[in-house]
């Protein structure tokens, strides 16, 4: 399938799923995660769900993360130009959710990408390759691609890998990982 109909697909997955299936998966995701060999590292981005879009939860990462004593990094959107700022996650951070249902940093410490390690990646759909499927707008193309090239991409995904996605571009950047809440996909380079 092309990326237009998986979104669609995905989109209507997750839209069935109770909040109470969302929060379980999402906890059995964060376990799931323990298992990756990420865990040495020093700065970690995080999205922050939109509950109503029946995101991951990612509240549940946030707890192993700061449980660790990592950096823990969020972003703001910029829908002008889809680009991200990154900011420090400390205690004094407000958070304010935008008009798409982002919760996002008012401001803060901000962080470059090329300092990020480890970045778990928002998505729709995966396949096999690490290829994914957002919202369209390209946000997270943009930034992985400014991050340091042995930055770790992680998505995190309620459902099963698709065999392959048709219509991937050179501006689509794979991911390392995936998770899922049975499963951990390590792509192959």
């Amino acid at each position: 399938m092309n990326k237009k109909e998986l979104r669609a697909k995905y989109k209507a997955l997750r839209s069935h799923l109770s909040n109470e299936e969302v929060e379980s998966l999402s906890i059995d995701i964060a376990n799931r995660l323990l298992e990756l060999p990420v865990w040495e590292k020093s700065y970690y981005h995080i999205f922050l769900s939109i509950h109503q879009k029946k995101e991951i939860n990612t509240e549940f990462l946030l707890n192993i993360l700061l449980g660790k004593d990592k950096n823990v990094i969020v972003s703001k959107s910029n829908f002008k130009d889809n680009t991200l700022q990154h900011f420090l996650l400390t205690d004094t951070t407000a958070l304010k959710v935008n008009s798409w249902g982002i919760p996002e940093p008012v401001d803060g410490i901000p962080i470059p990408e090329d300092k990020i390690e480890v970045v778990f990646v928002p998505l729709l759909a995966f396949d096999q390759n690490g290829n994914r499927v957002g919202y369209g707008k390209g946000f997270y193309d943009k930034f992985l691609a400014k991050c340091n090239p042995n930055t770790l991409k992680i998505g995190l995904s309620f459902f099963s890998a698709e065999e392959e996605i048709e219509n991937v571009t050179t501006a689509d950047i794979p991911l390392d990982f995936c998770v899922t809440p049975t499963k951990v996909y390590s792509i192959k380079k």
